[in-house]
């Protein structure tokens, strides 16, 4: 209690002018939560949102196949748990993207592009985040290199990458494949999957590369004077090094793919935003406007808050070993 008292006075009372300005913030902001609780719980019309639970969660999934995204999200939170556990951090990378092909499997059987609602938004978020790690770890490695016709190729897919939109790369691929491939049917979730993990490997490849500068030379040079070759270096010495540095930067790049997700309405999938858009479509729930955004805006905030708190307490046990 002392320690909260002498936090406040430090923070938000230490002179006159300051107190002046934390009390009228306090009071604004317990007009706002009065007034927005007056509503949310008198004047709200939540019924809306509630009949239309099954458009918000899985889009227009089957009905009889829900379970499978049950599944699906006790595979992803068993992968989770299983990360955390000291002896299984070393392979976390592979426990998640193992994971993932599981989840994916689950969820196949119906269509790729019966998927939406949020089921869409975190797959989606998911599948690329763990696709695009390896992929921008060898494009960091490659820019890396000392081989110059392999850094330039590396360099060059990184900044045309970093250069464009996203939209514009994932309507790129969702528009060329057809016609590379006009004899194969690939679904549209794919396509977008496909186009958003290429863009996303290049930012990641940015991240680990920060993370290989890192780590000092002498590492390098005293690995390789015991006769380790270049890629034996970079793979068991330095990488896991680099790896360890970036982890915060790597976790919060999944809040970005996450909130980059909407852009898929551009090749006709369902995510969670425009299933609400398609809820306010309907004449019945047209009114429902504010219950609508307020109701998508705190799942968002909710899923955001917590992938930053986990980048957080990341970055605190990074400080802690440190020390």
């Amino acid at each position: 209690m002392k320690k909260s008292f002498r936090w406040l006075r430090r923070n938000l009372f230490g002179n006159a002018l300051d107190s002046v300005l934390s009390i009228l913030v306090l009071v604004l902001v317990a007009w706002v939560i009065a007034r927005f609780s007056k509503w949310a719980v008198w004047d709200a019309h939540w019924l809306g949102i509630y009949e239309s639970r099954r458009l918000l969660l899985v889009g227009l999934y089957p009905p009889d196949q829900t379970w499978r995204a049950w599944l699906m999200l006790g595979i992803l939170c068993t992968a989770i748990c299983a990360v955390m556990v000291p002896k299984l951090r070393r392979f976390a990378v592979v426990v998640l993207l193992t994971a993932c092909a599981a989840a994916v499997l689950v969820l196949a059987p119906p269509g790729l592009d019966r998927w939406g609602g949020l089921l869409l938004s975190l797959m989606l978020a998911i599948v690329v985040s763990a696709a695009s790690l390896p992929l921008g770890i060898l494009l960091a490695l490659g820019r890396s290199s000392r081989n110059p016709s392999l850094r330039a190729c590396c360099a060059g897919y990184i900044e045309v990458m970093r250069s464009v939109p996203l939209i514009l790369v994932v309507y790129w691929i969702w528009i060329t494949v057809p016609l590379f491939l006009p004899e194969i049917s690939i679904s549209s979730l794919l396509r977008g999957m496909v186009g958003y993990t290429i863009f996303n490997a290049a930012y990641v490849a940015e991240f680990v590369r920060s993370g290989l500068q890192a780590v000092s030379r002498g590492q390098r040079e005293a690995a390789q004077s015991l006769g380790m070759s270049n890629w034996t270096v970079s793979t068991e010495i330095v990488l896991p090094q680099a790896i360890r540095v970036v982890q915060p930067a790597l976790v919060g790049n999944v809040l970005d793919v996450f909130n980059g997700a909407t852009l898929v309405f551009i090749i006709g999938l369902t995510d969670f935003l425009r299933a609400g858009q398609m809820i306010l479509a309907d004449p019945a729930s047209s009114g429902a406007v504010y219950e609508v955004y307020i109701f998508m805006f705190g799942v968002y905030f909710a899923i955001g808050s917590a992938i930053t708190f986990g980048a957080r307490r990341i970055e605190a046990r990074m400080q802690r070993s440190t020390q």
